[in-house]
């Protein structure tokens, strides 16, 4: 895999012409392929489909008009997951000159999901070879860092702007099954346990959710992830919050958007995207109005 192919462009940025101080992160419901991807896979496309979060983009469509800028991922998760850092992978799945930056996986990379996908339930390995160098760069510079780059532009843009910035990051969630932290819960959203956003804001978007009368829970079991812990700083005025959202409230049992569905969602996205933006971190050491 070498880079000598001209793709299409890795990110997509919206930026609005008067945005507000919400960001709104989509990085896994990409769902271009580039041959190379496809070349070096050991299973077919449908296989990798299930590493996307199938259409939740469409629950972000409204964000841009309610005044967030919208960094979104075009190429699939099964190219790299902009969620996780560069060095999240699991020693066995990189040819072995790599394997001693990769010496302590977690969890989720010895599963397979590291910052690029390599295995799946019922697949097995995903890919025809171990990750080389040359791939694992090529998946890098084409996706991973030109996202973050993207993320943290607009990041300083908004904070430049607005002295604070709100990073939403949005993903879309299998069922919990029972017997699993978190089992019955639709919507989660995650903070890092208080580290990555202010506890109001954090609580304003917990209310917000609670109205769609579903089941929400706080960082049980997604606390967030690689971009909210990287890019969530709030004692530098960048707030961040990742939501999780069970696929079955929009899509159909053939992973497809159901039209209403996705509609009820976006309308409440982008209320939420409203209600942030007004929302300030000084507002809590403000006069309360006289009586």
């Amino acid at each position: 895999m070498t880079s000598r192919i001209i793709s299409p462009a890795a990110i997509a940025v919206n930026r609005q012409a008067m945005p507000g101080p919400v960001i709104v992160s989509v990085p896994h419901a990409g769902r271009i392929y580039p041959a190379e991807i496809l070349e070096a896979a050991r299973v077919d496309r449908a296989a990798l489909e299930r590493l996307e979060d199938s259409w939740c983009d469409h629950i972000a469509a409204g964000a841009g008009d309610a005044g967030a800028t919208i960094v979104a991922a075009l190429w699939a998760r099964a190219v790299a997951d902009c969620n996780r850092g560069e060095g999240q992978m699991a020693p066995g799945e990189v040819e072995p000159t790599l394997r001693a930056q990769f010496a302590a996986p977690g969890r989720k990379e010895r599963a397979g999901l590291g910052v690029v996908p390599t295995r799946l339930a019922d697949c097995g390995p995903l890919w025809k070879q171990p990750i080389n160098s040359a791939a694992l760069e090529w998946r890098l510079d084409r996706l991973h860092r030109p996202y973050h780059a993207a993320l943290a532009a607009e990041i300083a843009t908004v904070r430049a702007r607005f002295g604070f910035a709100i990073l939403i990051d949005l993903h879309s969630m299998p069922a919990i099954p029972p017997g699993q932290p978190g089992h019955g819960a639709r919507i989660v959203i995650g903070d890092r346990f208080g580290a990555t956003a202010n506890e109001a804001l954090v609580e304003m978007v917990m209310e917000s959710a609670a109205a769609l009368r579903e089941k929400v829970l706080r960082n049980q079991p997604y606390a967030g992830g690689h971009i909210v812990r990287t890019h969530g700083r709030p004692a530098h005025g960048v707030h961040a919050i990742q939501i999780e959202i069970d696929r079955s409230l929009y899509l159909t049992a053939e992973r497809l958007p159901d039209a209403a569905r996705v509609a009820r969602l976006s309308r409440w996205f982008a209320d939420l995207v409203r209600e942030a933006g007004q929302w300030r971190p000084d507002a809590e050491s403000l006069p309360e109005a006289a009586e």
